[in-house]
């Protein structure tokens, strides 16, 4: 039993301390000592009810001080520890456009309103998706490390411009030939007609090694990629795994995707015997620059823009893509031809033969205007 100043009994778990104010003591469903306090008897008893109420239907937190920022540097460092440096800085990117707004709030204090209106300040939906998702799994883990009772930010309203959805670019037949016509000749040739033969994804290419070409096989083994991204305030190269499991495949070359792969060969030996020195631990890249250092997305891009503009100059209705539309293109292709769903998965590292058809396979208007006459002959 506590007492008063006075001497007076108070009840069990409740004193009251020599600056007058009452406290209350218990120890909490996490095994910790909670105190409470307040200004008067009736008061503290209260509180207290209250509290172990709380306590006893699980509605209580084991913290009330703990900020959206706070939370966020654990959840990367912890919850997220297995990701990619990459991954992580992609994560960042996505909280910090809801930052300012609250990331100095307690996660506590975090309610629909508040979040859905910085949520809505966002310059796209598509923005909106990939912060509301950060939010969500923080919070997720918040609940799950007792932080928080529930997670509001899932019924944040990520669609609020409601834009239409740009049709993923593919090139046409017409369309790759008109752009490798154009590139011949061109630094990063070799890797264009490579990327439409197989699929590979920019940073595959990009991490590609000699290692992981076999000639005598007609074979070439994805094992890892190549990320370009800042850490620690400087932008550095990282050697990676595959984007999943899955992405790590073997795909049998074409006649054509040997052979540039062999001119490639003889232009790397070109850059080694003029004296370029190569970044440790990147010596044995297939792809490089000039200076044999290795490449990355923004310097393909930036080759790929200077052919586009010069096609432009003659056909302005040539709209500009990324190398991510190879990867596309190749699988559209691949479909064209016939290719079994399932094989094209595979070659692509999908795990999901869903995810191929969904995001890489496009029907082209000129494949419809084809598959209706079929139609057409059958009928006669």
């Amino acid at each position: 039993m506590g007492k008063s100043l006075k001497g007076k009994e108070l009840g069990k778990n409740i004193s009251q301390r020599k600056d007058g104010r009452y406290q209350a003591r218990f120890i909490n469903r996490f095994g910790q000592r909670q105190t409470i306090y307040a200004n008067t008897l009736n008061e503290i008893r209260s509180k207290l009810r209250e509290e172990q109420y709380n306590d006893a239907k699980e509605i209580n937190v084991v913290s009330n001080n703990v900020t959206l920022d706070e939370w966020f540097k654990i959840w990367l460092d912890t919850c997220k520890q297995g990701c990619r440096a990459s991954t992580k800085e992609t994560y960042t990117i996505h909280y910090k456009r809801v930052q300012a707004d609250l990331g100095w709030r307690k996660i506590t204090a975090l309610n629909l309103v508040v979040m859905q209106d910085a949520i809505n300040k966002l310059c796209s939906d598509n923005a909106r998706k990939n912060s509301k998702k950060i939010l969500v799994d923080m919070l997720d883990k918040a609940v799950d490390t007792n932080l928080l009772v529930k997670n509001v930010a899932k019924q944040i309203n990520p669609i609020i411009t409601r834009e239409k959805k740009k049709e993923r670019r593919v090139l046409t037949v017409q369309e790759t030939d008109q752009f490798l016509e154009y590139a011949e000749g061109t630094f990063y040739y070799n890797l264009f007609v490579l990327a439409l033969e197989t699929g590979m994804r920019i940073g595959e290419l990009c991490g590609l090694t000699w290692e992981d070409v076999d000639f005598k096989d007609k074979l070439l083994h994805v094992r890892h990629t190549l990320c370009y991204f800042s850490k620690g305030g400087k932008y550095v190269f990282e050697i990676h795994d595959t984007k999943t499991d899955n992405g790590e495949r073997t795909i049998p070359l074409t006649d054509k995707a040997f052979w540039v792969l062999k001119k490639q060969r003889v232009r790397k030996q070109e850059i080694i015997f003029k004296g370029k020195i190569p970044l440790e631990g990147y010596e044995n890249l297939v792809f490089v620059t000039r200076n044999n250092r290795p490449t990355q997305q923004f310097l393909v891009q930036e080759c790929m823009n200077l052919i586009i503009h010069r096609i432009q100059q003659v056909n302005n209705s040539f709209e500009a893509f990324t190398p991510h539309t190879f990867r596309h293109t190749f699988a559209t292709r691949a479909i064209e031809n016939s290719m079994q769903p399932k094989v094209l998965s595979k070659l692509l590292g999908h795990g999901q033969l869903q995810l191929t058809m969904d995001l890489y396979c496009h029907v082209m208007e000129d494949t419809l205007v084809d598959e209706m006459k079929k139609m057409e002959r059958k009928c006669v």
